[in-house]
């Protein structure tokens, strides 16, 4: 509207002024108002009009729609069409300058009409860049965000998966434990009270224990209670008191340490206690063993582990067990492997080799 008002003014004042040109000039400005939603079919009208008034010698100072409708293709459009239309702009350029020479002479008229034209192509070239860069900006964002979202997901389902396999280490070790405690007490609390008696004291003590750690497990996840107190995490220096629970139960553990003890760091001493409790927890669930025999090999940065027992040699029976992947899982976290399978001899093995903490290792 603002065009054609000025474009109006100028009619009315020059010496051009007539019906038929201002009607000329209001269809040559007015389809602007279409061009965001059909740039190429505005550009095209105006064309056409603006050809009929080179043919009809009307001067007229909307011309300008025509830079504003090229403008809208260079924003809107493709670049094959903003370069047609660019091109189809400059014939009607050179078309204006041979009849009109509105700079005085025709090539100053080219060289100006020219410079309009460029002008007005890379004003909408450069917004169109602008405009798909923000557009790229947003992408990106809501990319990042979904990213996020993703990223929380997973750490979300990893800690389920880690405290998972810490309540299955807790809770099936010490149930194991207390329930073959409780059925030895059952047999002998006619035959010998005082064993009775005793291996319900160590199905007590495995109790509490068990307890201690699950009330430790809870108060992680109760954030909260922000000052809980949590007990320490066992390591390789409680499988002493390990083996003493599983020897109550009436399965003979013995222990071999090979190679020069070197720190493994805090959360590899975790795995290897964990691998060697759900080990011994098979063992007794499932293995009808007498005798395991556990050898640690320290070989920096590694440390292998093997549990072999003199069982059926047959894996744990059973859907839905989750030891043997556990136990694995255990061992892939620290760039490591597990393997659980017969022995060669009689009996099942568990053999496990890890890395130990870089950071305790260099230590």
């Amino acid at each position: 509207m603002v065009l054609v008002a000025l474009s109006t003014l100028w009619l009315v004042t020059s010496a051009f002024s007539g019906v038929r040109i201002a009607l000329v000039q209001v269809v040559l400005i007015v389809p602007l108002i279409w061009r965001r939603t059909n740039p190429t079919v505005v550009f095209v009208v105006l064309s056409v009009v603006a050809l009929v008034q080179w043919l009809l010698d009307y001067r007229l100072v909307g011309d300008i729609a025509l830079l504003v409708a090229l403008y809208t293709v260079a924003v809107h459009e493709s670049r094959l069409r903003t370069l047609l239309a660019t091109a189809v702009l400059e014939v009607g350029a050179v078309l204006a300058a041979t009849r009109w020479s509105p700079a005085g002479t025709v090539p100053r008229s080219i060289v100006f009409l020219t410079a309009t034209v460029v002008a007005a192509l890379f004003a909408g070239l450069t917004v169109r860049s602008g405009s798909e860069y923000m557009d790229w900006l947003a992408e990106r964002a809501a990319r990042l965000e979904i990213e996020r979202d993703q990223q929380s997901a997973i750490g979300a389902a990893r800690e389920r998966a880690r405290i998972a396999r810490e309540m299955h280490d807790i809770v099936a070790h010490s149930l194991s434990v207390v329930i073959t405690l409780a059925d030895a007490a059952s047999v002998a609390i006619t035959t010998d009270p005082g064993q009775a008696a005793d291996a319900m004291h160590h199905a007590s003590a495995v109790g509490r224990q068990a307890l201690s750690d699950m009330r430790t497990m809870i108060g992680v996840l109760r954030t909260e209670d922000l000052g809980v107190e949590l007990g320490p995490q066992p390591d390789v220096a409680q499988l002493g008191d390990l083996f003493e629970r599983v020897r109550a139960t009436g399965l003979e553990v013995t222990m071999d340490v090979e190679g020069e003890p070197f720190a493994l760091g805090a959360a590899t001493e975790l795995t290897v206690y964990r691998i060697l409790q759900e080990a011994l927890t098979n063992t007794i669930k499932h293995a009808s063993a007498a005798t395991v025999h556990v050898v640690l090999r320290y070989a920096r940065p590694l440390i292998e582990l093997t549990v072999v027992d003199d069982g059926q040699g047959t894996a744990p029976p059973g859907p839905g067990g989750h030891g043997i992947e556990g136990m694995s899982e255990r061992a892939s976290l620290h760039g490591g492997s597990l393997r659980a399978g017969p022995s060669p001899g009689h009996g099942w093995v568990v053999s496990a080799t890890l890395r130990a903490d870089s950071t305790a290792v260099r230590a």
